[in-house]
This record gives C-alpha cells, sequence and structure tokens, in this order.
C-alpha cells in the first residue's frame, strides 16, 4: 500500500463505522481482561456464551476466587484449552487481588506479568479499557496487514511496529477494530470478498484483482 493511500483506507471505514467497538461483552475492565484472556484460540461468540453466566456470579477478580478452580473450568468448558485457561484466570485474579488491590493495572508490564496474558491480551486491554493507541495483532490484522500491504510483516511483533509506524495518528485508537472487523466480515482468510470491499482501491491484493479482470 503507497503511503498515499493509507489516510483514505483509514477514512473510508472511518465513515463506514465511526465507533467500532469490541465484539466481546463485558461490563468492567475485569471482565474485559478476562473475556481477552479466554479468547485466545476461540471465537468472540464463543467466549460471550461461556462468560454469560460466569460473569453474573464473578464479574470481580475476588469473586472469581470464591468460584474455584473447578466450577470456573465448568463454567468455560466449552472454550478451547478451558483447562489452561481457567487455572491462568484464577492466578491473575490472585495476582490482582493480592498485588494490584482488585484493580486492573494499567502499564503494559503488569499486564503481561499476568498469567496467560501476552503482548497481544495487553495491547487490547489499554485500547479499550484505557483507550490508549495500541495494535493488538490477531489472526485477521496480521492477514488484512500483509493483505493490503498496510503493514507487511513476518511476525505479529513486525506488523504491530510497522501499523504503529504507518497509520496516522488521528486513526490510532479505532484502528485496531476498524482492521479486526475488515478482517472478519470483509477480507476473510479464505475467501475476501474484493467485489464489495469499500477500500479495495487503496489495497494492494485489490489492485492485483483489478489487473487479472482487465487482462
Amino acid at each position: 500500500m503507497k503511503h498515499e493511500d493509507i489516510d483514505p483506507f483509514f477514512a473510508t471505514l472511518a465513515r463506514a463505522n465511526p465507533s467500532p467497538q469490541t465484539e466481546l461483552r463485558y461490563t468492567n475492565t475485569f471482565e474485559l481482561l478476562a473475556a481477552v484472556l479466554l479468547s485466545a484460540q476461540a471465537t468472540d461468540v464463543s467466549v460471550n456464551k461461556a462468560t454469560r453466566e460466569l460473569f453474573a456470579l464473578a464479574p470481580t477478580p475476588q469473586r472469581m476466587l470464591d468460584l474455584g478452580l473447578e466450577r470456573v473450568t465448568g463454567l468455560i468448558r466449552t472454550i478451547g484449552l478451558y483447562r489452561t485457561k481457567a487455572n491462568n484466570l484464577l492466578l491473575t485474579c490472585r495476582i490482582l487481588v493480592d498485588q494490584h488491590g482488585g484493580e486492573i493495572p494499567r502499564s503494559r508490564e503488569a499486564l503481561q506479568a499476568l498469567p496467560g496474558v501476552g503482548r497481544k491480551t495487553a495491547n487490547v486491554v489499554l485500547n479499550v479499557a484505557f483507550g490508549e493507541p495500541t495494535m493488538a495483532v490477531d489472526t485477521h490484522i496480521f492477514r488484512v496487514s500483509n493483505r493490503t500491504g498496510l503493514g507487511p510483516g513476518r511476525n505479529p511483533l513486525e506488523v504491530e511496529l510497522a501499523l504503529l509506524k504507518r497509520i496516522p495518528e488521528r486513526y490510532l485508537v479505532h484502528a485496531h477494530h476498524w482492521l479486526i472487523l475488515h478482517g472478519r466480515y470483509v477480507c476473510k482468510a479464505r475467501s475476501p470478498d474484493c467485489a464489495s470491499c469499500a477500500v479495495r482501491p487503496f489495497c494492494d491484493l485489490g489492485r492485483r484483482v483489478e489487473r487479472q479482470a482487465a487482462a
């Protein structure tokens, strides 16, 4: 993607969805952290189904601890890797209670020190809960960034750093969600919907498709 195409690319996404939101359901910052922790290798839909009852019973770290490992494991058993995730969630809750007064820390270092919380999860929490211009590179963002040429890279960190360098500051807070939603519903893994893509004129793949159609 050419530098001059980046602004109209995001301006187009912004017009279509001025205030993009995560599709994970939560009512407080702890629930957001827990939902993102549980979402690794799982869909938002499956996480939302599992957390509906879980969060009703345990909307705080202490109440999650009070449920105990067996109950938490049972409540999230429909999610992939549920045993490991349940254990990490409770270990995280113990640290939150003992070291942070039950509050969610606002630094990347403190977040990544929590069991089951990697760079991507920390970036989501910093962006969604605290409004920081971070870039949480999941499979959708990795794919869209490489296909479009917006932020090519061989691994998530390379893509993250490329995106932070290239995306104009005024778009950074929402860019994470625009790219995820675009990858989830338009620039899909197996069958990208280039024909109806609003940002096709600015995309490397879109240009290749147009050239092939014209040949």
